[in-house]
């Protein structure tokens, strides 16, 4: 059941701009680096000069495939290309070289975990499509008085257009769908994910109606290259429209823009329907032809993908599925987790530490795993140590803030790891009481100066042995493993 919001359900569905990592445009030559002089990166075909001719890119076809394949859809066999008719300044031929009726990926499904409340609930949104097509160009209005500039360097540039079925029901689950599918490009390599370059764009469709009522007009959230803004976007969208319906106001299909100085979307236009353009096959292009021999080649050459990469640290290393969604985020933190396992041999913990102290610490500054200032050598260590009873948890944390703070120039070196431990571990006189005799006279010793405490625990009440417990670690400086603490005094109190 999904969540109403003022007895509205939200119905949100996606259409993504993916710029393709090839050298060159989809249709010619030209190259297609990020922030060149305007009008440096447009060559004869991206202006649409009289007399030129498309050229299809087979570096953007396998990674349409690619990408298929990491989504688990249908690759077609053939596919075709259509001109879909609309006039911008940017765009020099009056139509834009797309797919319509017959895309290159067709179906497939992007899963995920998320929180919702005290659960972590997995979701799975369908595909409905992805299909290969040409950018626009850009036009410029600030830096001109009363005139627009035409920048055509990205007119060209391959794009894979990836399209939802309406299946999410808040922003929350339509932020975790775009950041899954944002690890999913990156992880492949197909896109750079550059959200500021323009290399990854949203476009949110976004509706609310009565619980089992008809689906409710959308109005389509362009643009949206943040994560943040994508939901500051959809809530106050979601907001707009029930306040419209509420004071008995229909509502026009149409495409928004979001502000992020005013948090609020502005109409930009009436929004367009398939029969607007005009789609008809382009003259100047063959059906795409894609054999399975190819396909399979594609795959053979692809890395893991993370979800192919999740279920082997299920099955591997046996941790739960929550645990492997998230250390499969990127191929750095699962090299990561990877490493430091195969290192300690605890796999749990490192997948604990990893969620927790390294986790913490990602959120609050620019380090990320290409960078982590401890090495997965020193965690290794660190894990080792405390499995061995060397250190205490709350030890540990003090070792593993001492080799963040330091920074790290061990790599993966086990043995300057554990050095490097076992030096911070003696300097601060951190290890464990481990000599038997020595704590049971320290325990004899608070449990003759605090009587009213074991009475207390004799007579049934448990909490007064978290008491004595503090006592006998005060007493040893916190240099006891209390859990040897409490076998001694369970055993003593009968």
């Amino acid at each position: 059941m999904s969540k109403l919001v003022q007895g509205y359900e939200v119905v949100i569905g996606f259409e993504t701009h993916t710029q393709l990592s090839t050298q060159s445009k989809i249709f010619s030559r030209a190259p297609t680096a990020f922030g060149a002089e305007p009008n440096t990166q447009a060559c004869a075909v991206d202006m649409a000069l009289p007399g030129t001719l498309p050229v299809m890119n087979v570096g953007a076809v396998e990674r349409a495939i690619e990408f298929g394949l990491a989504v688990n859809s249908h690759i077609a066999e053939r596919s075709i290309f259509a001109r879909k008719n609309y006039f911008y300044p940017d765009l020099p031929k009056g139509y834009q070289i797309s797919q319509f009726e017959i895309p290159v990926v067709q179906g497939g499904e992007v899963s995920f975990f998320m929180e919702e409340g005290k659960e972590t609930v997995h979701k799975t949104v369908r595909l409905v499509r992805a299909h290969l097509e040409e950018d626009a160009g850009k036009s410029l209005h600030e830096d001109f008085v009363g005139q627009s500039g035409i920048d055509l360097n990205r007119a060209g540039t391959p794009l894979l257009e990836i399209v939802t079925e309406p299946d999410m029901r808040s922003s929350d689950e339509a932020v975790a769908y775009a950041k899954e599918l944002h690890k999913i490009v990156t992880w492949i390599g197909i896109c750079d994910g550059n959200m500021q370059e323009g290399s990854f764009r949203c476009d949110a469709n976004v509706s609310v109606r009565k619980p089992g009522g008809e689906l409710g007009t959308r109005r389509e959230i362009k643009n949206l290259n943040s994560f943040k803004f994508m939901q500051q976007a959809i809530d106050y969208e979601v907001r707009w429209q029930i306040d419209q319906l509420e004071d008995g106001h229909a509502i026009e299909q149409a495409t928004v823009l979001f502000d992020p100085d005013t948090g609020e979307t502005r109409s930009m236009r009436t929004k367009e329907d398939a029969a607007d353009y005009r789609y008809f096959p382009d003259p100047d292009l063959p059906p795409l032809l894609i054999g399975r021999d190819w396909v399979e080649r594609v795959k053979a050459e692809m890395a893991e993908l993370p979800r192919v990469m999740a279920e082997r640290f299920v099955t591997q290393y046996g941790l739960p599925d929550y645990d492997a969604t998230l250390l499969t985020q990127s191929k750095a933190a699962a090299a990561y987790f990877e490493s430091t396992s195969q290192a300690c041999g605890q796999p749990k913990l490192v997948s604990n530490w990893i969620m927790g102290e390294v986790s913490r610490r990602l959120n609050t500054g620019d380090v990320t795993f290409d960078n982590l200032p401890v090495s997965s050598a020193q965690l290794a260590a660190l894990i080792t140590r405390i499995s061995d009873n060397t250190i205490s948890n709350n030890a540990a944390k003090q070792v593993f803030e001492a080799l963040w703070s330091e920074g790290s120039e061990d790599g993966h070196d086990a043995t300057a790891g554990a050095s490097r431990v076992d030096a911070i571990i003696e300097a601060k006189g951190l290890k464990q009481m481990n000599d038997s005799g020595a704590l049971e006279a320290i325990v004899d010793e608070v449990l003759a100066a605090n009587p009213k405490n074991v009475e207390e625990f004799k007579a049934g009440n448990a909490k007064a042995l978290n008491g004595l417990v503090g006592q006998i670690m005060k007493a040893s400086k916190g240099k006891a493993n209390p859990a040897q603490v409490n076998e001694m005094l369970n055993k003593k109190l009968g």
